[in-house]
């Protein structure tokens, strides 16, 4: 995401170069020898990420608003205008402002704003599962944080969620601490302490800075177009299960979206319609329908149960599992086109499973 989209190295506050891997019964598995001297996984704030994009967007001629997006009147017939309905806070001032209602009539929407989109409930564009993270903001000791200064982790097990994972990821001077789950939502707080709980070793002294919660789309919509409207990132449903991650498909969803209409409207020489922003999702299936369909089975494969999750870390170990793994993350793409080792790998895969589904799980390691 950096060099596609030119962002600047300075925005980012940690060049993760180890995954710690950790399991139910707290294996550790460190990942990440195969990465290359320039590879890192990136680790920003997003009110940093964000505020950098906004900038840089209005410098190129975008016209920012500050305000709340309420909804908006459909077009009744060919080529009428979208009316937007909002607050704009751009002239407001105090912390109880409630700004001023205004309207803004567009050819062209585009829905960029988040799982609870207003856009997809005004287009009708379905709903979707979704699942919850939760995350705190802690600063630990400094002997603490030197551990994380490149270093991520991931826990799995019941403990600390039913269906996902739960993180310890570095930021500037803190770690973010989380967790999510979709099927028992409202078992999230429980699942929160759970990591806290797996990770005391390693946070222990430290302060809670802040707490956020965020839904977090399952799947694509059942439709991301209607008319000339279009849905992207989150509203879209663009997140990849497994890891969970959305940002970089939010942005490449936004560019491929943008460059569709810029293309199919000659520079905006004539109106779209409807076919030509649903060339963009025929695009983005094209290109991503794999991944999706991949992570999605792998994550049913290994989040279910205990014994599956210990075979997903125990499988970590794999150097052919790690580089695929890495390469995926890092470039997006289904990777693995090595016949000999995905065979390997599919034998490795069955029998973890049936050794671990068939034994007294290990003892309860200590995190040292």
């Amino acid at each position: 995401m950096l060099a596609e989209f030119d962002l600047p190295k300075e925005i980012v506050d940690r060049e993760v170069k180890k995954m710690t891997m950790i399991s139910p019964t707290n294996k550790e598995v460190q990942i990440g020898q195969t990465l290359k001297d320039h590879e890192y996984i990136g680790m920003v704030r997003r009110e940093v990420l964000d505020d950098f994009l906004r900038k840089r967007a209005s410098e190129n001629g975008a016209h920012l608003i500050n305000g709340l997006f309420l909804g908006m009147q459909l077009p009744q017939k060919k080529g009428e205008s979208y009316v937007l309905t909002y607050n704009d806070y751009n002239s407001a001032e105090g912390a109880s402002r409630t700004g001023e209602k205004k309207t803004l009539e567009v050819d062209v929407v585009i829905g960029a704003d988040g799982a609870n989109s207003r856009v997809a409930k005004d287009i009708g564009a379905g709903d979707y599962e979704y699942a919850i993270a939760f995350q705190e903001r802690m600063r630990i000791p400094d002997d603490k944080m030197e551990y994380y200064k490149d270093r991520a982790e991931m826990y799995v097990g019941e403990d600390v969620s039913p269906d996902f994972y739960a993180w310890v990821f570095p930021k500037c001077d803190h770690v973010a601490v989380g967790t999510g789950t979709v099927i028992d939502k409202k078992g999230i707080q429980k699942y929160q302490q759970g990591i806290r709980d797996r990770a005391a070793p390693r946070i222990a002294g430290g302060e809670v800075l802040r707490v956020e919660a965020h839904p977090i789309p399952e799947h694509p919509r059942p439709w991301r177009v209607k008319d000339r409207a279009a849905l992207i990132g989150d509203a879209a449903g663009y997140v990849t299960k497994c890891s969970g991650e959305g940002i970089y498909f939010a942005a490449k969803s936004g560019r491929m979206c943008a460059e569709r209409i810029v293309t199919n409207s000659e520079k905006g020489s004539r109106m779209i319609d409807e076919y030509d922003l649903t060339e963009y999702i025929r695009e983005w299936d094209a290109k991503y329908g794999a991944t999706y369909l991949v992570l999605d089975l792998l994550q049913k494969v290994f989040y279910t149960t205990d014994a599956q999750r210990e075979s997903f870390v125990e499988l970590c170990e794999e150097e052919y599992v790690q580089t695929v793994t890495f390469d995926s993350y890092l470039y997006k793409t289904v990777q693995g086109n090595n016949p000999v080792g995905d065979l390997k790998l599919g034998w490795k895969t069955l029998t973890s499973l049936w050794k671990n589904n068939n034994k007294k799980p290990d003892a309860m390691r200590t995190l040292v």
